[in-house]
C-alpha cells in the first residue's frame, strides 16, 4: 500500500503529475486546483489512494487528510468512481463538499461535469451525517501543538480553514525538526504572503 509520497515533480500537466521519489517516478492523478500550484521541480508531499483494477493501478494524490478522506466517501456513493470524485475535489473545496451534503444542496454537485442529477442527490443522500464541519487541528510535531501555529495565522487574518491546510502542509514540508517559527513562515509563505518575518517565539 502506497499511503504517501514526498519528491520532485518531473511531469505535469492538469490532472496529474509525476512524482520522483529517490529516482523512481510515480505517476499521481491530482485535483486540478493542485497541478495549478505546482510547476516542474516542486518538492511536493501527498497523502495517496492506490486503486487497483483488473485493467492496471492509478495512483491519487492530495495535499491534505481531509482531501483524501472526502475522496474516499465521495467513492462509495454508488456511481461516483474515482475520476468523478477527483473532478469533484477539483471544482469544490472541502468545506464547499461539506456544507452542500449539510444542507441537502445537490446543486453544487449537478455543476460538476459528469455528475447527473440523481447522483448529484445520491451524494446528498449517502454523505448525510457521514461528515462534519471542519475540525481543529490536534496533530503535532515532536510535542509542538499545530493548532499554535494555526491560531497565529487566523489572529493575521486568515480563516481557519485555510489556516490549518496551510499549517498541515508545512509540517509535512519541514519535517518533525521544524520549530514553531519556522512552521509558521513556511505557512505564511504557502498563504502568498510577504509577511514572512513575522516574529514568533519559539
Amino acid at each position: 500500500m502506497i499511503a504517501s509520497l514526498n519528491g520532485k515533480v518531473t511531469s505535469l500537466d492538469l490532472s496529474s503529475a509525476v512524482i520522483d521519489v529517490s529516482g523512481v517516478g510515480y505517476l499521481v492523478n491530482l485535483p486540478a486546483t493542485t497541478c495549478g500550484q505546482l510547476h516542474i521541480n516542486s518538492i511536493i508531499s501527498v497523502f495517496t489512494t492506490l486503486i487497483v483494477r483488473e485493467d492496471g493501478f492509478s495512483l491519487y494524490g492530495f495535499m491534505s487528510a481531509s482531501e483524501q478522506k472526502l475522496f474516499d466517501l465521495l467513492r462509495s456513493v454508488s456511481g461516483v468512481g474515482p475520476k468523478s470524485a477527483l473532478a469533484m475535489l477539483s471544482a469544490l473545496s472541502v468545506d464547499e463538499i461539506i456544507d452542500a451534503v449539510a444542507n441537502e444542496d445537490d446543486s453544487q454537485f449537478r455543476q460538476v461535469t459528469g455528475v447527473g442529477p440523481k447522483t448529484a442527490k445520491l451524494i446528498t443522500v449517502t454523505l448525510a451525517g457521514k461528515l462534519g464541519a471542519p475540525s481543529r487541528l490536534q496533530a503535532s510535531v515532536q510535542g509542538l501543538d499545530l493548532s499554535v501555529v494555526a491560531d497565529a495565522l487566523t489572529n493575521l487574518g486568515w480563516s481557519e480553514r485555510s489556516a490549518l491546510d496551510a499549517v498541515q502542509q508545512s509540517s509535512r514540508a519541514l519535517g518533525a525538526n521544524a520549530s514553531t517559527s519556522e512552521l509558521l513562515k513556511e505557512a505564511l509563505s504557502r498563504l502568498g504572503s510577504a509577511k514572512t518575518s513575522v516574529g514568533f517565539d519559539e
